[in-house]
């Protein structure tokens, strides 16, 4: 099993309260009741991790397996999270079409990997008869994000689809566009990529208060003036490898690791302030980025403590 699979379990097993793990792992199904009948779930929480992730190297675990158990612990914890509504319309007089799970996963999923090459998309049918879908976005430069997905709820034969709110908010029209070209009774080979979303008027679309936190935060960090001119800022990185998991090539390694990281642009300060308000990056951003202006220093050298 590859070490960003244990990693992705390990941190999917993190956030879940010890007292709900056994729970979700049996409504994950991928570990079998003899297997879970061997985890010791008194002993403190990284002892349990690493058993687990044992277990699930036993059985070769996948990402698409630990996104499914990702997929759970968002399905019982979904209050913790801000969603958008699209409400999707059919032309008059058309009628409402019978629904095919499978084909509806196999043409949702070809439709965002068209416009989207490296993405990871999962499926998961509900008691509620609702599919859930996870996507983890990629780009062609990128593999998929897997610890910022968006999450989508939907309810078959109603116009009503729910996504949970992405720091990634340039993903969410292509959401939109995927429902209405799979809802048309067009063929998809015929339909352009345009986007019509009609949206209830009732519905708070915007999550207005991050968006103030946001702002907010940005004025802190940047202030309300123009910030001085600068093209790049170049970061040295030397680190020791580390990892929970023992062995490993990396881990007998003496030197440090390096790498070399340049931020460009025209204006780069500029474009390092717009970056949360336009919801390509969390706020606040790292200080390694913030404190440009104050240390007057445009070249970084990163070393352990």
């Amino acid at each position: 099993m590859d070490e960003t699979v244990a990693e992705f379990i390990r941190r999917t097993i993190l956030k879940i309260p010890k007292t709900e793990i056994m729970t979700i792992l049996k409504g994950w199904d991928f570990l079998s009741e003899n297997q879970l009948q061997t985890v010791n779930f008194q002993q403190n929480k990284e002892s349990l991790i690493q058993h687990l992730i044992l277990l699930c190297e036993e059985k070769h675990a996948s990402f698409n397996d630990v996104a499914l158990l990702d997929m759970i612990y968002t399905q019982v914890h979904r209050h913790q999270k801000v969603w958008n509504v699209f409400q999707m319309s059919k032309e008059p007089g058309q009628d409402v079409d019978l629904f095919d799970r499978k084909q509806f996963k196999s043409s949702f999923k070809k439709i965002l990997q068209r416009a989207l090459e490296d993405m990871m998309v999962s499926f998961r049918d509900t008691e509620e008869n609702a599919v859930w879908i996870r996507i983890a976005w990629g780009t062609q430069y990128t593999k998929p994000k897997q610890y910022k997905p968006t999450y989508v709820v939907y309810y078959p034969q109603t116009p009503y689809a729910f996504a949970s709110f992405s720091s990634l908010r340039s993903n969410i029209p292509l959401l939109g566009q995927t429902f209405e070209m799979h809802n048309s009774t067009t063929p998809l080979q015929e339909r352009s990529l345009g986007l019509n979303i009609n949206m209830d008027s009732r519905i708070i679309h915007e999550n207005i208060l991050e968006k103030e936190r946001v702002q907010r935060i940005t004025q802190e960090t940047f202030g309300d003036y123009p910030q001085p001119q600068l093209e790049f800022a170049q970061y040295k990185l030397e680190t020791k490898f580390k990892s929970d998991l023992n062995g490993g090539i990396l881990a007998e390694r003496e030197e440090p690791l390096r790498c070399l990281i340049k931020f460009s642009s025209p204006h780069l300060l500029e474009a390092l302030k717009s970056l949360a308000p336009a919801g390509i990056a969390d706020a606040p951003l790292s200080p390694l980025l913030t404190c440009i202006p104050s240390k007057r220093m445009n070249y970084f050298k990163i070393r352990d403590k």
